[in-house]
């Protein structure tokens, strides 16, 4: 069922997309409706104002999904699922003809041809305003000069059509020819033979397989641009081979290698100093470079190469009408460079390469919830979250430290003569907080998930159970306020990710020094919650309070902790987000389960998918936690924001 799901998830998202654009309409209509209605009744800055609206939250929710399912170009896929494999054959055309491009205007701004001859150029009157300063006689810098000036012909005499042979011309031209050829082939359109192959249509379909793009054609237009991409292969390898070697510039050539390899002699027979010697074969060496590049006849006449330019336009414009309405697809419902050739697969570019589909983060998340491990279920033989049965000996152990055992009177036990031993009671008890004891087991929680949960609350719940009674008496006690407040403040400021690599070095990578971590960020933060709370309470009503008979104790209970309760409460819900992300960020330092491990791992592999898998369960899991916080607030404190 699962694969069948998968293999499906293109017209399970088309829809989908239906029912999410219907809802967004929809609740567009009803929020206005009831905007209506409400206008007469609400006053700008009521609180209550702001109750109700789910509709509106449907709005922000179908939004952020269609917005997903465009840039992901998800909404394409379900729509046009044959439109990724059809732009992948006309971006084999575009990777078989960028050779020819490379060379011409159309691709580059300038002829390659033109470049080369303005670098050299440009190269070669440096080397002419440096020679004076150069350690050579005045004879050798009158040769040297001579001789620049005789490589600058090579460039004129390449760049001249009367110069060029009639071999590249006749080459040249027999290319402009066959890329025409070729764009008629385009605008003719698929002939009968021109059908997918079988093992084309066993492909796996778009983002079901590796590569995520089926490479070999699946429709008649995708082979009509296959075809044609590997004649224009050939007839790129073939422009490649096409060299400009006028007869003018043979004589000259020898003339200058023989005059370089001269100087390079003189150089190593001369008795210079170090630096002049290194002067000296160094400009040598520049004059002999830019003399090989001219030799290898690249530069050829612009004239030249005007024909080939126009059969390329051709093609371009015999290819965009080919494409007919692909091109329509492309460009409204593939935002960015679009699909691209490179070497054996096509792969998508923009945001649709970094942001995955919807149906595909489901996949995968589906796949990382799937509890049979052994099967390809959750990640890295580590289930996502499920159950497990886990010895109780091992959670007393965890919650029991091992010195319980030491502080215990008495010693330990000791083999006797015959090698045997006699535990005593000291040593039932080393075993008990070690967890050597067979107490049963008991069905608890078990996952990736569940150990970042773990670690969350079991951190919370101590910087809570510590850090409110202390914020309390910090509000009310000048002795707990000026000795506390100095060594909080001190650490608070520091981020907690500053702690994280001390910290996992001192208590390694398992989950006490973690738990720690995101103690002492909980800690911090409700101590000063509580303190906040507590400093602000009215002085009429601990007063008033007093005037009843009240003593310290009652007073602390009964007027300073209920009016503290909203900052604690609210300091719980901000510590809860922040243990949240440092949690995430000291599992990618070290740790081998959690949310922040899964995300690290697929970050280093570029699994784009799975990290928005984590992002998204991350997002789940932190929203869930402050809706539990919200209703909390609304129980214990209704009266917030009524006086």
């Amino acid at each position: 069922m699962f694969e069948w799901l998968s293999d499906n998830r293109a017209t399970i998202a088309a829809v989908l997309f239906v029912l999410v654009f219907a809802a967004f309409v929809w609740s567009i209509v009803v929020g206005r409706r009831q905007s209506r209605l409400r206008a007469k009744n609400e006053v700008f800055g009521d609180p209550a104002r702001t109750r109700g609206g789910w509709y509106w939250s449907v709005t922000g929710v179908t939004a952020l999904v269609l917005l997903w399912g465009y840039f992901s170009w998800g909404i394409v896929r379900a729509y046009f699922p044959n439109s990724a494999n059809e732009m992948c054959q006309v971006a084999k055309l575009e990777e078989a003809v960028s050779p020819i491009k490379a060379a011409l205007p159309i691709g580059a701004r300038y002829y390659k041809s033109t470049l080369l001859a303005v670098r050299n150029a440009a190269q070669l009157d440096e080397l002419q305003a440096e020679l004076p300063a150069l350690p050579f006689t005045a004879a050798e810098k009158e040769d040297l000069d001579l001789l620049v000036r005789d490589i600058r012909k090579l460039i004129a005499n390449s760049s001249n059509p009367d110069n060029m042979s009639e071999e590249a011309r006749d080459r040249l031209a027999g290319i402009s020819a066959r890329l025409i050829d070729l764009g008629g082939v385009l605008r003719a359109g698929p002939t009968g033979d021109m059908t997918p192959s079988p093992e084309a249509l066993a492909q796996p379909k778009w983002g079901t397989g590796v590569p995520e793009i089926p490479i070999l054609p699946v429709t008649t237009r995708g082979v009509l641009f296959d075809t044609v991409s590997v004649t224009a292969a050939e007839i790129a390898g073939e422009f490649n081979k096409i060299r400009n070697h006028v007869p003018q510039n043979e004589v000259l050539m020898a003339d200058i290698a023989a005059r370089i390899k001269a100087f390079k002699e003189a150089n190593k027979a001369g008795s210079f100093d170090e630096r002049t010697a290194d002067a000296r074969e160094a400009y040598v060496k520049a004059v002999e470079r830019i003399f090989k590049r001219l030799d290898d006849g690249l530069i050829f006449p612009a004239a030249a190469l005007a024909n080939v330019n126009s059969a390329i336009q051709d093609l371009d414009a015999a290819s965009r009408s080919a494409q007919g309405g692909l091109r329509v697809v492309d460009a409204l419902f593939m935002p960015g460079p679009g699909i691209v050739k490179s070497r054996t697969q096509c792969t998508e570019q923009g945001s649709a390469r970094w942001l995955p589909k919807p149906t595909d983060v489901v996949a995968t998340f589906a796949r990382l919830a799937n509890p049979d491990v052994e099967n390809g279920g959750g990640y890295r033989g580590f289930p996502l979250l499920w159950w497990d049965w886990v010895p109780v000996a091992d959670i007393v152990a965890f919650f029991i430290p091992d010195w319980i055992a030491d502080i215990w009177p008495g010693e330990y036990a000791a083999h006797g003569p015959d090698g045997t031993i006699n535990p005593k009671f000291k040593d039932k008890l080393l075993a008990f907080a070690q967890g050597d004891v067979d107490l049963g087991s008991v069905p608890m929680l078990d996952g990736h998930i569940w150990d970042s949960l773990f670690r969350v609350l079991v951190a919370l719940a101590a910087g809570i159970f510590l850090g409110v009674p202390l914020g309390l008496f910090m509000g009310v006690s000048r002795f707990f306020k000026s000795f506390f407040d100095p060594l909080i403040e001190l650490y608070r400021p520091v981020p907690p990710l500053a702690w994280a690599p001390l910290i996992l070095t001192i208590f390694g990578i398992g989950d006490n020094g973690k738990i720690f971590l995101l103690f002492m960020v909980a800690f911090a933060i409700m101590v000063i919650s509580a303190r906040t709370g507590a400093s602000g309470v009215q002085l009429s009503k601990i007063r008033a309070a007093h005037s009843l008979g009240a003593n310290d104790r009652q007073i602390m209970w009964t007027v300073i902790f209920p009016n503290a309760l909203p900052e604690i409460l609210t300091g719980i819900r901000i510590a809860v987000g922040v243990c949240w992300g440092t949690l995430v960020a000291a599992e990618m330092l070290a740790g081998t389960t959690g949310i922040g491990f899964i995300e690290n791992i697929a970050r280093t592999v570029s699994d784009y998918e799975l990290i928005w898998v984590t992002i998204l369960i991350m997002g789940i899991l932190g929203l869930v936690f402050d809706l539990g916080m919200r209703w909390l607030i609304r129980k214990t404190i209704p009266w917030r924001g009524m006086g």
